[in-house]
């Protein structure tokens, strides 16, 4: 049998249910609020401290998330994911709150948003981790699941930017942080009344021995790192610098609203990815989202070359059905080759590695830029794609995973 046949159920198991739809609300709501946010940092604030402000902003969430994500899956197998994730949204709830209160006054000064921003990324830190966890306990069929969830992403940031520009023309940035609070209080309350099968109790042990075992269990196996070893490379050339660069070379180009209408046709393509996803059952799964995401080569590449809209369209439509694709094979593969009890600790090596990667990647982007033109930049994204498919169809471990049963 071929990555590509299907194996097909003689009977699936029903997927909404009481507890995958509570799961499935708070993670719609909260991930529109998510999607939000962006938006809003980079109008409200860029009005009033311009981009190094946002740069500053937005750094440090994304440091303090990296700097404590690690502590987060220990603590999301120590206490339950999803104790951690509703007090984590409960937090945000305070953290947006605030925000919005300050913007309804006037001004807020800067250290505030930069402080908030910190509370906020720590947060995530807690939140995230156990988002790969919960799946299983909340559906029994995780890839139909995954796929639902990457649906819903996909809607959340086609509506979340265009809802954040509409109220802050409307009315005022803090209405966003205020919408992007209740977004938050909602999926902790959906969190909140989730009851799930109770897990064994485990020997206490300290923290820095339960980060050695998250991480003993991450290195063990060879197709996870291998992947992320590939993903670190891949957020640096290629999924970081892309937003900066294909956004300035666009709208050099096209026009600023270019730019927006390619970002919504890249949802609609994962869109597409996520309800292929719900179809096709691999039976290698890795292999197949690896053979997909090679059709992600045609965002970067329409990018730097092309001056057509319709063709600039077709490949964000392209690369948002192939990232989508790859992203729920991954998802489900993580979730089903790793024992629960470890699961949200090695969901943290993953996004540590992952998100680190993008970090520099965003970083290096504007001094690339004095080496080498944007387009010139992208082509190189692209060919970091294709050779990064290569090499994933190339490591035996990652080619040879089997779906689990």
């Amino acid at each position: 049998m071929t990555t590509a046949q299907l194996s097909r159920p003689t009977a699936q198991h029903p997927l909404w249910d009481r507890r995958f739809t509570l799961y499935f609300t708070a993670r719609a709501v909260s991930l529109l609020g998510d999607a939000m946010m962006p938006v809003a940092t980079a109008l409200a604030v860029g009005a009033l401290y311009g981009v190094s402000g946002v740069g500053a902003v937005l750094g440090a969430w994304t440091g303090t998330f990296v700097l404590l994500v690690l502590f987060g899956g220990v603590l999301s197998d120590r206490l339950g994911a999803r104790r951690l994730m509703v007090g984590a949204d409960l937090v945000r709830v305070g953290t947006q709150g605030a925000l919005a209160a300050a913007f309804f006054a006037g001004p807020p000064p800067f250290w505030l948003l930069v402080a908030l921003a910190s509370v906020a990324g720590a947060a995530v830190a807690m939140f995230l981790p156990g988002v790969n966890g919960m799946v299983p306990l909340v559906a029994r069929d995780t890839q139909r699941a995954n796929a639902t969830l990457k649906v819903a992403d996909a809607l959340a940031h086609l509506l979340g930017p265009a809802l954040a520009g509409l109220l802050i023309a409307l009315t005022d940035a803090g209405a966003v942080y205020a919408v992007d609070a209740a977004t938050f209080l909602l999926s902790a309350l959906c969190l909140g009344l989730l009851r799930l099968p109770d897990s064994p109790s485990l020997p206490r042990t300290s923290l820095r021995v339960e980060l050695h075992q998250g991480w003993r269990e991450f290195r063990d196996r060879p197709w996870m790192w291998s992947v992320i070893l590939i993903w670190l490379l891949y957020g640096i050339l290629l999924f970081g610098p892309l937003v900066p660069l294909s956004s300035a070379l666009i709208g050099a180009r096209l026009g600023p609203g270019s730019y927006g209408l390619a970002v919504s046709f890249l949802g609609v393509g994962t869109v597409l990815g996520g309800l292929l996803a719900l179809r096709l059952r691999p039976t290698r799964p890795l292999a197949a989202g690896a053979a997909v995401l090679a059709l992600y080569t045609a965002l970067p590449l329409g990018t730097a070359l092309t001056t057509s809209l319709p063709l600039l369209l077709t490949a964000h439509v392209l690369g948002g059905a192939a990232l989508a694709f790859w992203s729920v094979m991954w998802a489900t593969s993580v979730q089903t080759h790793t024992p629960p009890a470890v699961l949200n600790r090695v969901s943290a090596y993953e996004l540590a590695g992952s998100i680190t990667g993008i970090t520099l990647g965003q970083l290096l982007a504007g001094p690339a830029t004095h080496l080498a033109s944007p387009s010139h930049l992208l082509l190189l994204s692209a060919a970091t794609c294709l050779t990064g498919c290569a090499a994933l169809l190339a490591v035996p471990a990652v080619r040879g995973l089997r779906r689990a049963p």
